[in-house]
């Protein structure tokens, strides 16, 4: 899985790299070494405005989503909570993901990812879960395949009032290779620059080309680095997580 990740570039860096023509004024996130389930994290998507799907007004965005996606059909939001990975092997099937899989597809930017290592602690010889921080080597940004979805919050009354609704998303993955499977058996899947466009069209529907446009982050390209079991709690943040750590 994908349970932890790095997103620190601002939106003025990300916007460039993904086409966003236009960089958000208001909504902005703060630089985060250690990204956690239920975030606000960036995602590029293209969408028309409410109430015109069918049109031609699909624009790309740049825009703050929370991190386990909530189904439409979710009494409460905390499902999201479950979901914040979708396996690619199931994704055009699942009840929760394969309308957004065919309809609503993002990119979430990234330098890298966590996962963790059941190793003994020389120390102690107790069994514990050594963190590492995946990354790719040229250390480009990473665009992690994710989807998203609208979830409606019956506890407000008006539909045009914004707080009515929740965008929620997650990050699709796949079995792990190179040094991320040997860290763990499940990695997100990323897509390259070449095919952005086809996998945020919303109008670009079929199941099989969309997957085969997936592909392993950095093209496989990755480094894996021991780093501090202080990431292991969400409230720490800061550069010094990716700081080499020795197991």
């Amino acid at each position: 899985m994908c349970g932890r990740y790095a997103s620190t570039r601002s939106p003025q860096e990300l916007a460039p790299l993904f086409q966003v023509p236009d960089v958000p004024a208001k909504e902005t996130l703060a630089p985060n070494w250690n990204v956690a389930p239920t975030d606000a994290v960036w995602a590029v998507l293209e969408r028309a405005p409410r109430g015109e799907e069918d049109t031609d007004m699909v624009r790309r965005e740049l825009r703050p989503l929370r991190w386990g996606l909530v189904p439409s059909w979710a009494k409460d939001a905390k499902a999201g909570a479950r979901m914040i990975n979708a396996r690619v092997e199931t994704v055009h099937e699942k009840p929760a993901y394969r309308r957004a899989f065919t309809r609503r597809r993002c990119l979430l930017p990234a330098d890298g990812f966590y996962e963790w290592e059941q190793i003994k602690d020389p120390a102690t010889g107790k069994a514990r879960k050594q963190p590492y921080f995946i990354h790719p080597e040229d250390e480009q940004v990473m665009a992690l395949a994710g989807l998203y979805e609208y979830w409606r919050d019956p506890a407000v009354r008006r539909d045009d009032d914004p707080a009515a609704w929740l965008m929620t998303c997650t990050i699709i993955t796949t079995e792990a290779t190179d040094a991320a499977g040997r860290v763990h058996p499940r990695m997100p899947l990323a897509l390259t620059p070449d095919n952005y466009d086809a996998w945020l069209d919303p109008g670009h529907r079929d199941p099989d080309e969309l997957r085969a446009l997936l592909g392993q982050p950095a093209e496989g390209h990755l480094r894996a680095r021991p780093v501090s079991t202080a990431v292991n709690n969400v409230r720490n943040n800061g550069p010094q997580l990716l700081d080499e750590h020795p197991a």
